[in-house]
């Protein structure tokens, strides 16, 4: 089971990550993985609409050529969107150059597909080589997060989930959902319940 934040130890080893943003003092920075997926990622802009909240997406390429209108929905509504790489690499099993290719793979097809150029880059699982992190930072910020909320895990339940993201969350964190397959009959049990709780805190979300 992956941990539901990241401990500051960690931060401190990869300190020129994006982990949260710490000068923000009502800020929560929504942000979803691997879309965008129909009937995932159209749910959540339906939820962020109707409560005037931004978030940023982290797409895989193929996902992106695969449905572009989704892809669009989601920059025409201002949100931002960013590179998940094309083929949803892990970087620890992947060459350098094969990666780097494929996060050249994606930025091409959202630069094409969106008229616009991704300014952050997370890595699929977290697993990037320094290398490659080094590499990739002089085009984009790479992007980690320091609350997961284990949306996509095997054997956890809603409460759990929301219990555990609102328990980690804090002003400036960078918190992790996935809008993808595995998370369709999560999502709905959980986000609303969370925004919720963002709100009764007076805390905002906003897109990086």
């Amino acid at each position: 089971m992956a941990w539901h934040f990241v401990p500051s130890w960690t931060q401190r080893i990869y300190p020129n990550r994006l982990w949260r943003k710490e000068n923000s003092q009502d800020e929560i920075y929504l942000t979803f993985d691997d879309g965008p997926v129909p009937g995932v990622t159209d749910y959540v802009l339906d939820i962020l609409a109707q409560r005037g909240m931004k978030a940023t997406f982290f797409m895989v390429g193929d996902n992106v050529r695969k449905y572009p209108d989704l892809a669009k929905r989601v920059a025409g509504e201002g949100h931002t969107v960013a590179n998940h790489t094309f083929n949803h690499l892990n970087g620890w099993r992947t060459s350098n150059r094969d990666y780097l290719e494929n996060v050249e793979e994606c930025t091409k097809i959202i630069q094409d597909t969106l008229q616009v150029s991704p300014e952050f880059f997370r890595p699929p699982y977290g697993l990037i080589s320094s290398f490659q992190a080094k590499e990739v930072s002089l085009q984009m910020k790479v992007t980690m997060w320091d609350v997961l909320s284990g949306d996509y895990q095997k054997g956890i339940s809603p409460q759990q989930v929301l219990e555990k993201t609102k328990k980690y969350s804090r002003p400036g964190s960078i918190v992790l959902f996935h809008d993808q397959q595995k998370t369709r009959e999560m999502l709905p049990k959980v986000l609303l319940n969370y925004l919720d709780y963002l709100h009764d805190n007076n805390w905002k979300t906003a897109a990086l």
